[in-house]
C-alpha cells in the first residue's frame, strides 16, 4: 500500500533553531540532492550512493529538505521515494520576485533620467 507523506511544516527544526529556505539550500549536498531530484524521483538509498557520507547523514539532509517543503517522500513497499515539491521553492521565488521588481523599478527610473538628459 502506498502512503504519501506531505510536509507539515515550512521550517525545519534542528536542535534549538529553525532553518529558513535559504539556510536549507545553503548546504552544497542538499543543493546537489535537489538537482538530482529535478531529473527524476529517487530512493534515499539511490541518493546516498552519490555522496561520500553515511546513510544516516544523507537521511538527515533528506529530512531537512522534507521538513522545509522542498521534497515529498512516498513509501512504496519497503522503499522511500523522494520527489521535488514546489512548496519549499515558493519562499525563494517570493524573495527573488521582490528584488526583481525592486531592480526593474530602479532601472526604469535610471532609463527615464537618461532619456530626459538626452532630450535636453
Amino acid at each position: 500500500m502506498q502512503q504519501i507523506r506531505e510536509p507539515f511544516k515550512r521550517t525545519c527544526k534542528m536542535t534549538t533553531h529553525s532553518l529558513d529556505a535559504f539556510q536549507v539550500i545553503a548546504d552544497q549536498s542538499r543543493r546537489q540532492m535537489l538537482m538530482m531530484l529535478s531529473k527524476d524521483s529517487m530512493t534515499i538509498n539511490a541518493i546516498a550512493e552519490n555522496f561520500d557520507m553515511s546513510r544516516p547523514a544523507v537521511s538527515k539532509h533528506v529530512k531537512i529538505l522534507y521538513n522545509a517543503g522542498f521534497i515529498s517522500i512516498t513509501d512504496i513497499g519497503r522503499e522511500r521515494h523522494c520527489v521535488l515539491n514546489q512548496d519549499g521553492f515558493d519562499e525563494l521565488q517570493n524573495f527573488i520576485n521582490y528584488f526583481d521588481k525592486f531592480w526593474a523599478n530602479k532601472l526604469g527610473k535610471l532609463q527615464s533620467l537618461l532619456n530626459n538628459k538626452l532630450k535636453n
